[in-house]
């Protein structure tokens, strides 16, 4: 930033890098809130990481295995014990709070003897070679720099956590630029940077060890470049990167194919030769288009279209699915059941889609993000981008539900109804509600402003209620203080109770910060308006 930067964007980076470092905090308090492997598929991404880490290469689907380790960790942290939050008690499952946990300095650490299953092991399979190993690299290559990869399992699984969060917050501007670039208002795109933190899933997964933070973050990049290209940035140095872009998602998880929709769209919706902003002929646009989607296949779509000849799938299964123990759907309900447990999902579904979010605050969200998108697509002023980079999260809510619909009338039952797999349309979701608080401001940068600040601080009180619940589901016992909570925790955490404590000092600090620095940036709108008013009545 140099002395020529006006203040008024100087303001605004500022704002933005303590709402982006807001966020982090927050996921990294979901980091060292959540037991471990207390996550979807938690412990198959650490065995896999290690497996990369320790030379165990990438089998093929169904033939990759549980190491020693794995078994072992699994073990120490009780899974899947029932936590007290559980939607549903039941009194013949181990009670997690009932459990005494392993001490820290006697939990199994990793090693060359035990990071690799034994050949011709009969241990659990580890389904995760089903995915693209980009994400698995990436871990390893983190393990090894930290020197984690050796170190005991609670603390390797803490540290790719934080690689998670790390990826996760790199999402956080991506989702301001690309409101700022459909808007052109630097409160508008203020107004997307918080938005994550009124999601708690949203910190319980990206706080997680997944493969989701990297499909995130990608996800991300392709949205702010497509919102680029649709406004007319069509230069080749974007084509390149949104090619790269969406070739590093779809080689960490097939959920990126919906991206290729969006880029498309934007080139075909990008300024022509008879718009105001005169732009490359129609052909001329296609030939970019097809050519980001050439590269990101060069990258990471060849992956699939492998699998389709070798394995005969898009994606091979690499852990046959038991429907035996779950609930037929009648066909009358399957439609609503696989909306409402995919929003459920989405919002708040804790742990292994066992610790639920109470269902009105479900409708209420699913209500609001539905009328923000209609709002941003349909009133004049950013319809072309708002619609182009809407096709990636309907496109991936749709997926999700098409999957499970399709499944169901194979098998009766319902499954895969992950609202984790629409987060890759996080950053698209964050700028379209900033596109449509902007419309509903009517475009006035002081209203937007004064927006930044109500939106911060529900996104604040969201992000903290969202914590105090987790907690209260994961460590509190039936009748039970909330010391003897905190005591558990701290049991069972990697950390101890003091770093704990100022781990949530730091996040309060960064909540806190957030809210000001919004407060700093209405105030200094109102100030401005007042001035100029008062120029006008001077001058008149």
């Amino acid at each position: 930033m140099t002395r020529d930067t006006p203040p008024c964007e100087r303001a605004y980076r500022r704002t933005l890098a303590v709402l982006t470092l807001a966020v982090a905090l927050w996921a990294v308090a979901w980091s060292v809130l959540t037991p471990g492997f207390r996550s979807p598929d938690e412990q198959n991404h650490l065995n896999s990481v290690v497996r990369i880490a320790y030379g165990g290469g990438w089998p093929a689907p169904g033939e990759a295995h549980f190491a020693p380790f794995t078994d072992q960790a699994v073990a120490e942290a009780a899974y899947p014990a029932d936590l007290p939050g559980r939607w549903q008690y039941r009194a013949h499952a181990t009670q997690f709070v009932e459990l005494t946990p392993v001490p820290a300095d006697e939990r199994v650490r990793i090693s060359a003897e035990n990071a690799l299953p034994a050949p011709g092991t009969s241990a659990t399979i580890d389904q995760m070679t089903q995915h693209p190993p980009a994400y698995y690299a990436l871990g390893a290559a983190v393990l090894r720099a930290t020197g984690t990869a050796d170190a005991r399992w609670d603390v390797a699984l803490l540290t790719l956590r934080l690689l998670d969060v790390a990826l996760f917050a790199a999402t956080v501007p991506l989702a301001a630029a690309t409101a700022r670039r459909l808007t052109g208002s630097r409160s508008a795109a203020l107004v997307a940077a918080p938005f994550p933190m009124l999601v708690p899933q949203v910190g319980h997964i990206l706080g997680s060890a997944n493969n989701d933070a990297l499909v995130v973050l990608s996800g991300a990049v392709v949205t702010c470049l497509a919102a680029r290209v649709v406004t007319g940035d069509l230069r080749w140095r974007v084509v390149v990167a949104i090619g790269l872009a969406l070739g590093v998602g779809l080689l960490t998880k097939v959920m990126l194919a919906f991206a290729i929709p969006t880029v498309a769209l934007a080139y075909l919706l990008a300024p022509g030769p008879h718009h105001p902003r005169a732009g490359p002929t129609t052909a001329a646009r296609s030939v970019r288009g097809l050519a980001a989607l050439a590269l990101a296949f060069a990258v990471g779509g060849w992956w699939w279209a492998r699998n389709w000849i070798v394995d005969g799938a898009v994606q091979p299964v690499g852990l046959p699915r038991d429907y035996s123990g779950m609930t037929p759907v009648p066909a009358d309900q399957v439609l609503s059941d696989a909306l409402g447990r995919t929003a459920q999902a989405f919002f708040g579904n804790l742990s292994w889609l066992e610790i639920r979010l109470p269902g009105a605050l479900v409708v209420v969200g699913s209500t609001l993000l539905v009328l923000v998108t209609l709002i941003a697509v349909v009133v004049p002023g950013a319809r072309r981008g708002s619609l182009t980079i809407a096709l990636l999260p309907v496109g991936l809510a749709g997926g999700v539900i098409v999957n499970a619909v399709k499944s169901w009338s194979e098998t009766g039952v319902l499954v895969a109804l992950q609202g984790r797999y629409v987060f890759g349309g996080l950053t698209a979701l964050a700028a379209l509600l900033a596109v449509a608080v902007w419309q509903v401001c009517r475009r006035r940068e002081r209203a937007v402003a004064v927006a930044v600040l109500v939106a911060t601080g529900l996104a604040v009180l969201a992000a903290v209620a969202g914590l105090v619940w987790a907690f209260e589901a994961m460590y509190r016992g039936p009748g039970e203080s909330v010391g003897a909570a905190w005591e558990r925790w701290a049991a069972w955490s990697p950390l101890s109770a003091p770093v704990i404590g100022v781990v949530l000092a730091v996040v309060g600090l960064g909540m806190v910060a957030a809210v000001v620095a919004a407060a700093r940036l209405a105030s200094a709108a109102a100030s401005g308006a007042g001035r100029r008013r008062g120029t006008s009545r001077i001058t008149a």
